[in-house]
């Protein structure tokens, strides 16, 4: 409790040591790409321009005030030098202009309508307003009141001073008020960025469970078929000896016990909400039917299919069937009115599959990206160790082209 009652004042004095000699705030990301060069280019002309409000305040000094030419020159660049540091380092500008404020009054005559030369004055001005922009709340009243301090103590005007507290209030008030609504935008930007990730991951989790649910029925298919085998052979081939006979009942109880094993490992993986899988799953053989059903819903299909004698693996022929569906809904989506070809050949590595739409002639549903199709295309192609590549065609298009080796269940 008695930690608790301090915090405050601690907090108070830990902004006062802050303003005075504390670490400064440092600037923050740029907005845009284009701000390093856009800096880049303006600082040639932000230091004319240093150099000619010097140039103003030194003559300034010099035409009103009797002062050494030495002691004018050092008046005007303390009191224009917290300009050049103000965006980068406010507190640190803000202490210069501080001391600049206590001991630019040297020589002041009544005839001046303030005890500080205007270009020092709107100086000060504009570093308070990055102070405000950048310091806490606790660093900002303080930086406040002590700038009010050499304004009550040197100007002669009570009204004008009133008037300075004000001023001075107002610009503390606006930069904080901007400075807690960035900070909410900065906020609420990482929370989407956060919640997109968050989704992002979320999406490859179900992909991959409903990718381990399918390759379940491939490579169960395969183990029914090796313990079918293994059961029957003492039956198919007459010659066995026992010691063979015993071998193929161990096979096919090993076979047995692994499938066992998977569709355990399948109910961990499957939802509460999950539908059964009663269904062969597709291949090849069903891409006809597939872009039948493209076509009759208005997209403009055309299919060329160069495969081997030989069968292709089911866990190949799932994979590009899924491919094949995907980048057909895709380009129904972000592309309508597009042709879309779709092809399949047999390289040397194994299985080929492109699907390339061409520009778009109507106005997508959805804007690109907006979905996950092409996250579970990856996670399917790498379960085989495969190769997927995306890319914008020249012609506004877009192709998805997978190479898929053919190492899978026969």
């Amino acid at each position: 409790m008695e930690s608790a009652t301090r915090r405050p004042g601690g907090q108070v004095m830990g902004d006062l040591r802050r303003l005075f000699v504390g670490a400064d705030y440092p600037p923050g990301a740029p907005t845009s790409r284009r701000w390093p060069r856009i800096r880049l280019l303006m600082s040639p002309v932000l230091l004319l321009a240093l150099i000619g409000l010097t140039s103003a305040a030194y003559e300034y000094l010099s035409d009103n005030r009797n002062l050494g030419g030495g002691w004018s020159i050092l008046l005007a660049v303390a009191g224009t030098a917290p300009a050049a540091l103000m965006a980068r380092r406010p507190l640190a500008a803000w202490r210069i202009g501080f001391a600049a404020l206590l001991f630019g009054t040297t020589g002041y005559v009544p005839t001046e309508s303030w005890p500080w030369n205007p270009v020092q004055i709107l100086a000060l001005l504009a570093v308070l307003w990055f102070v405000a922009l950048r310091a806490d709340a606790g660093v900002s009243v303080w930086c406040w009141l002590f700038s009010l301090l050499p304004v009550w103590v040197y100007v002669p005007n009570a009204g004008n001073a009133w008037g300075v507290t004000v001023l001075l209030a107002a610009i503390m008030l606006v930069g904080d008020q901007v400075r807690r609504r960035r900070r909410s935008q900065r906020a609420l930007a990482e929370q989407a960025e956060r919640s997109e990730l968050e989704q992002a991951r979320r999406a490859v989790l179900q992909e991959r469970t409903r990718i381990a649910r399918e390759m379940h029925d491939v490579v169960a298919h395969s183990m029914s078929m090796i313990a079918v085998r293994a059961e029957t052979a003492p039956y198919r081939v007459a010659e066995l000896t026992g010691p063979a006979r015993e071998e193929f009942t161990e096979i096919a109880a090993s076979a047995r016990t692994a499938l066992d094993d998977m569709r355990r490992l399948l109910s961990v993986l499957r939802q509460a909400d999950d539908p059964a899988l009663t269904a062969p799953q597709p291949g090849l053989a069903e891409l006809g039917t597939l872009v039948d059903d493209a076509r009759a819903a208005g997209v403009d299909v055309h299919l060329a299919m160069e495969l081997p004698m030989r069968p292709v693996g089911e866990a190949a022929a799932l994979t590009a069937y899924r491919i094949v569906q995907e980048a057909l809904a895709n380009a129904a989506r972000y592309a309508p009115g597009a042709r879309v070809d779709v092809s399949l050949a047999a390289d040397e590595p194994g299985l080929r599959v492109r699907v390339r739409n061409g520009r778009p002639t109507g106005r997508p549903a959805r804007p690109p990206g907006a979905g996950h199709g092409l996250v579970g295309m990856r996670e399917r192609v790498a379960i085989l160790d495969g190769e997927l590549s995306t890319e914008a065609t020249g012609d506004g298009g877009f192709a998805v082209t997978a190479l898929l080796p053919d190492g899978g269940v026969h």
